[in-house]
């Protein structure tokens, strides 16, 4: 099964383009949308789980057109927004099982087991009967995925999932993804770079709605190389070195700046070359 997007677009009542003639093809896997705040994920994401309308344009998963048949795409359909809310004094148990009700499980032994199989599958299990308001902030996450799985879904959708958590919890997340991702297909819509080095083998890097690089991460490093140079400079240097080279990122190391510069040949003899990451792929698409 395939998730296809044909031109889609979205502007906002205020004259913000979200969403500029989008068209991608996903297959079953981990599928990454990378890109800073404000660049169209979530709007995009609303849009593909049937929460808001676009403008134009058409996507079909498979053989169900989401834009005109919405009931049919929530019935495969798993999504964790980048704000998930709870009902206060409701344990993870009572809450699976009542959104386990909601998503249209009726046979209590058949719902008694999935949910049972959901906290164990995102290790939840031994502290299903504790109220979910009081979980931390990567357990919420795990609950979030355990209701985005309900219902066996051939579609999932996650927004920003690993923003806030601490690495244990990204590392014990990014296991859950990728064991999700062999199945079905899976979106993470994101702007942490490594999240999507780790987990995604198709990526697209977007911002201000339009997509502005697709392959995998893979390909898009390959192609970069031999592009990435590297100065190690002061930080009285920093504005001369943004007017001469095209400075697509800069970080701190000791009191001295690190700039990487992206160029054809080398910049100038303060520079060395040095091997593109992903990171670099990302600064120099959104720098464009």
């Amino acid at each position: 099964m395939q998730l296809v997007i044909n031109n889609l677009n979205k502007t906002y009542s205020n004259g913000v383009k979200a969403l500029n003639n989008i068209n991608l093809t996903i297959d079953k896997g981990m599928f990454g949308l990378l890109g800073p705040n404000g660049a169209g994920k979530s709007t995009l994401m609303r849009t593909i789980a049937a929460l808001q309308n676009a403008d134009s344009g058409s996507i079909f998963l498979g053989d169900i057109d989401a834009v005109n048949q919405k009931n049919e795409l929530r019935k495969v359909l798993g999504y964790l927004p980048q704000d998930f809310g709870f009902y206060p004094k409701v344990s993870a148990i009572a809450l699976l099982d009542h959104f386990a009700i909601l998503k249209g499980i009726s046979n209590k032994t058949e719902r008694k087991q999935m949910v049972d199989a959901l906290l164990q599958q995102t290790n939840l299990y031994e502290v299903r009967k504790r109220n979910v308001s009081d979980y931390s902030g990567g357990m919420r996450q795990r609950f979030g995925i355990a209701q985005a799985l309900l219902g066996n879904p051939k579609l999932i959708i996650v927004d920003e999932p690993t923003a806030g958590l601490d690495p244990q919890e990204r590392n014990r997340f990014h296991n859950i993804l990728s064991e999700i991702g062999e199945q079905v297909i899976v979106i993470l819509s994101t702007h942490i770079v490594d999240d999507v080095k780790t987990l995604c083998n198709q990526m697209v890097v977007m911002n201000r709605g339009t997509i502005l690089l697709e392959g995998t991460p893979k390909q898009t490093v390959e192609a970069l190389q031999g592009q990435i140079w590297e100065a190690t400079i002061s930080k009285d240097e920093i504005a001369n070195y943004k007017q001469q080279f095209n400075v697509i990122s800069q970080h701190i190391n000791e009191g001295r700046i690190i700039v990487h510069v992206f160029a054809k040949e080398q910049p100038s003899n303060a520079f060395a070359a040095i091997d593109a990451t992903l990171e670099d792929v990302y600064f120099s698409n959104i720098g464009k």
